[in-house]
């Protein structure tokens, strides 16, 4: 994909902010893909002071807190509800601080970080050349950046049976590998890691994979995006469409994640 991506980030806010009673209980890929990301994590020798971005209802926040030698834990997210969840769950934590703030516009001071790591986040960006400039800033010299994100063959079934019943987009879109190293390269990142790894999860219907996004909060943000509400008829044109993927008489999905890290 060459076109930087338009995402209208007052969608982004308002769809996790409805999310976060619902989140928890909808969001299994994301746990999944934080432990592996806790792999990674587990790998830095030291990391006193950690920023948590899009840090959600808090489940790698809680993995950041079991680590051992971290001081100082920062949880940011876009929606304030979400960070609400967060601070609820580890209220007796004491080494963990709270921020409501966008990503691409993050208030932390230069240098101050040791390691930056966002689980599934960072694909609600709009210029995330920016959005590493900014984190090349906050982190020390030395410091860490891990994170995951959705790669573009993401709900690609979904995708292609949209594209069966007419033009817009109502998937969203995500940047590939190379141009996430790319971008990361421009901002000043060296030693750059990128490893894509595809799961794939299953429902019983179309129904419920599409209860399942808007649970979680991953509603099309895309600016160029169908703003009308989607008639009936094209709905089930969309899922009769859908339902020629079947495997095993259930509905498959496929979420491309790209697992980076790099270091200032």
């Amino acid at each position: 994909m060459s076109a930087v991506l338009t995402i209208d980030k007052n969608k982004v806010r308002q769809s996790f902010a409805s999310a976060a009673n619902s989140y928890d209980e909808l969001a299994s890929l994301q746990r999944n893909v934080g432990l592996k990301l806790m792999q990674y994590f587990s790998e830095i020798n030291s990391a006193d002071h950690v920023l948590d971005i899009g840090c959600g209802t808090g489940f790698l926040t809680q993995q950041l807190v079991k680590q051992t030698g971290i001081k100082q834990i920062t949880a940011l997210d876009i929606a304030y509800s979400m960070v609400q969840r967060t601070r609820s769950k580890l209220q007796h934590i004491e080494n963990v601080h709270y921020l409501c703030a966008d990503a691409e516009y993050i208030p932390v001071m230069n240098d101050s970080v040791d390691s930056i790591i966002s689980n599934l986040a960072l694909q609600w960006c709009q210029n995330l050349t920016a959005v590493f400039r900014g984190f090349n800033s906050a982190l020390k010299a030395e410091g860490q950046l891990l994170f995951s994100t959705f790669g573009p063959q993401t709900l690609w079934e979904l995708k292609k049976a949209w594209s069966e019943v007419d033009d817009y987009s109502h998937v969203n879109e995500f940047y590939s590998a190379p141009e996430l190293e790319m971008f990361l390269q421009q901002a000043g990142f060296k030693n750059i890691r990128c490893e894509s790894l595809n799961y794939q999860s299953e429902y019983q219907t179309v129904k419920e994979l599409m209860r399942e996004l808007k649970g979680i909060g991953a509603h099309n943000v895309l600016s160029r995006r169908n703003r009308k509400t989607t008639s009936k008829t094209n709905m089930q044109r969309m899922i009769s469409a859908y339902e020629k993927h079947k495997l095993n008489g259930m509905i498959p999905a496929t979420y491309e994640i790209i697992f980076v890290t790099g270091n200032v």
